[in-house]
């Protein structure tokens, strides 16, 4: 029986590992024609190793060439990096209320947060049009950190790991004199800690991603994030496929650092998802 479940576990690991190259090449074939000249592009058999490398000229072109990169770069930076702050912020603050804080109809006002979330985006996307032209905040980054600072699946997520926290601990900080908001950053937060960072993770992707709301909420071509100069970079220089895939590799290297750095948050944070406190 021992030695059946280790060959299980061999034929497991060996399909597992061949899966992940399948996934791995495209974006391997990606960097690689990222570096080549556009004539070698399509070679076969395919060269994964460019036997001519262009790649200093491919991202000098993407970055500041005619339409450049480290613009729209800055627009997704800032963007991401206040939303993420702004929404991990608001949805901790509600998720400790709606779990800690015990008021008059608190599951009801619940239940109709999460109500919300069976609405489906585009349903709002005239309204909030209306709302933001009359108001001002239309093609505007403001805006576009607004639509994504309040979550429903944030607040719901990280209101599952505050119910985790024993209310002992709640009740010995109340005794010591301790109000809501000292028990929240002292007591609560650093508890949750690596749910609130692979929720903040998650939010920066998310935004990081997200091509819908700039490109409904944004006209002026300085504004543009990442995602509308990638399909107006590939819409003028759609002949020319190793630019293109040095802009998309420059695309996604601030989400691949974002997940090496906080990869360990992310791990403790599905941890403490199967403690039960």
């Amino acid at each position: 029986m021992k030695k059946q479940i280790d060959i299980k576990k061999v034929i497991i690991t060996i399909i597992v590992f061949m899966a992940s190259i399948m996934f791995l090449l495209p974006f391997v074939w990606m960097l690689s024609t990222s570096f080549k000249i556009e004539a070698d592009v399509f070679k076969f058999p395919i060269q994964w190793i460019p036997e001519r490398w262009n790649g200093l000229n491919n991202y000098k072109e993407v970055w500041f060439g005619d339409y450049p990169f480290y613009t729209y770069y800055w627009n997704s930076i800032k963007v991401a990096v206040l939303t993420t702050v702004v929404s991990a912020a608001v949805s901790a603050f509600a998720a400790y209320g709606f779990s800690k804080v015990k008021f008059p109809a608190g599951k009801w006002l619940f239940l109709i947060v999460l109500a919300t979330y069976m609405v489906p985006p585009q349903a709002s996307l005239v309204p909030q049009f209306i709302l933001y032209r009359n108001i001002g905040l239309f093609d505007s980054h403001l805006g576009l950190i607004l639509l994504g600072s309040f979550s429903v699946l944030g607040t719901f997520m990280l209101r599952q790991f505050f119910m985790t926290i024993s209310n002992e601990y709640i009740e010995a900080a109340k005794i010591d004199g301790a109000g809501h908001f000292r028990i929240f950053w002292s007591v609560a937060l650093p508890i949750v800690r690596p749910a609130v960072a692979t929720y903040a993770i998650l939010r920066f992707i998310w935004t990081w991603n997200d091509y819908q709301n700039p490109l409904i909420f944004l006209r002026t071509d300085a504004l543009y994030t990442i995602q509308l100069a990638m399909q107006k970079f590939t819409t003028i220089n759609g002949e020319f496929y190793s630019l293109i895939m040095a802009a998309a590799v420059s695309a996604i290297l601030p989400l691949i650092i974002v997940f090496i750095i906080g990869q360990k948050q992310v791990i403790e944070g599905i941890a403490l998802g199967g403690v039960k406190g």
